[in-house]
């Protein structure tokens, strides 16, 4: 079985050149006889299906080599073509194939040999053959050899770049598809785990809006400053748990029940995990807290867990990591920085590999509450992971 596979292109390629190869050696050919031009047609037909199908061509090869020594004719410039067919054979053969191409290189050496130093002179009336005639005979095998075997290397250097290139390919293509299924697996848990978050929230505003609007049905004539007061609280509670409803329609397909979930009130004691576990943390929160929806508080937790879980794992744990909350109007700026292990090439790079599904759940929280996060080495050394998370009006913090 060949290596290369059928084309027609290249197939019509290989015609056209070897109909070039015989016209250029068509004069010469027809200073001879009948037998040469034969045996310019076999080298042509050799040539010109050698890579549609190599054992073909070096059996025709063989057969023209064959019908001109039968003539006893001398070489010509079609020979020329065998080392065309010796390439094709290293290059595009089959496993049988090329090395029949090398025992033909080698082979037909011999046979070339044994043809111009002793047939041939014979043939055409010499005497007796002497020491000079064996010297020479050394001599043009191995040249025949050198010239064979270089043409057929030539192709067999031709086919591992070839397969050398196939191979980086489909480890390219393999490599795509591995990092393909690796994202979307993350964001499938990702998924899966805002999903559980985002339970959570809806089951408990909907429980708070219940309770309120039973408590007012029941003092609304009698106590009606209180129904006022429970409408209001009905309205902040559903307005929050609106926005993590539709966060909900429009991003996940199913949900799961799961713990209590952790708001901003919780960022103390997770600073204080990361610190007993070695890790130095230096908290700074500037301007005034503003509203965020439980949702939202939710993903700047989780943003700084896994934040602080990466500069723990991946980061230089001997230098401190800052953390570093600035509140606006319209939201908070989070950001947490860490330097990185001077050793750590991997996580240095541009996209660790350590550290790609943590930032893939990250930037995925921020997205979903309308925010935004990027997270990148710095060529101060530095790891910084940026967030913005905007407010949401209406609900208290």
């Amino acid at each position: 079985m060949t290596e290369t596979p059928f084309s027609r292109a290249k197939l019509r390629t290989d015609v056209i050149l070897a109909v070039v190869f015989g016209l250029m050696g068509l004069p010469f050919a027809l200073l001879g006889n009948a037998a040469d031009l034969f045996a310019l047609v076999l080298f042509v037909g050799a040539l010109a299906v050698r890579r549609f199908s190599p054992p073909w061509s070096l059996g025709v090869a063989w057969a023209g080599a064959t019908v001109q020594m039968a003539a006893l004719r001398d070489l010509q410039i079609y020979d020329f073509a065998v080392l065309g067919v010796l390439y094709s054979c290293a290059a595009h053969g089959g496993r049988l194939v090329k090395w029949l191409g090398l025992a033909s290189a080698i082979g037909g050496a011999a046979v070339a040999t044994v043809y111009l130093q002793f047939v041939k002179p014979l043939a055409d009336g010499a005497s007796g053959l002497g020491a000079n005639d064996l010297l020479g005979a050394g001599f043009v095998f191995v040249a025949s050899v050198a010239v064979l075997v270089l043409a057929w290397t030539a192709g067999l250097l031709a086919r591992s770049v070839r397969d050398g290139r196939e191979v980086r390919r489909r480890e390219e293509v393999a490599n795509r598809e591995r990092s393909l299924a690796q994202y979307r697996f993350s964001v499938e848990q990702e998924r899966n785990r805002i999903a559980r978050d985002m339970h959570d929230v809806v089951a408990h505003s909907l429980a708070v809006v219940i309770a309120q609007a039973d408590g007012a049905r029941f003092v609304s004539r009698t106590r009606p400053e209180a129904a006022s007061g429970a409408l209001e609280t009905i309205s902040g509670v559903a307005r929050g748990a609106l926005g993590d409803v539709r966060v909900l329609l429009a991003e996940l397909r199913h949900h799961e029940g799961g713990a209590p979930q952790p708001v901003l009130d919780d960022l103390g004691a997770l600073i204080e995990g990361v610190t007993g576990a070695g890790l130095e943390v230096v908290f700074d929160e500037q301007g005034e807290r503003r509203e965020l929806g439980t949702g939202h508080q939710i993903a700047v937790y989780r943003i700084v867990q896994e934040g602080l879980t990466n500069a723990l794992r991946h980061g230089d744990a001997s230098r401190p990591v800052a953390l570093r909350l600035a509140w606006r109007e319209d939201g908070v700026d989070l950001e947490v920085s860490n330097y990185l292990r001077p050793d750590d090439a991997e996580v240095a790079s541009p996209t660790p590999a350590a550290t790609r599904h943590g930032i893939t759940g990250m930037r995925e929280r921020a997205q979903l509450v309308g925010g935004t996060l990027t997270a990148q080495a710095g060529d101060d050394g530095v790891f910084r992971v940026l967030a913005r998370i905007p407010a949401q009006p209406g609900v208290t913090a």
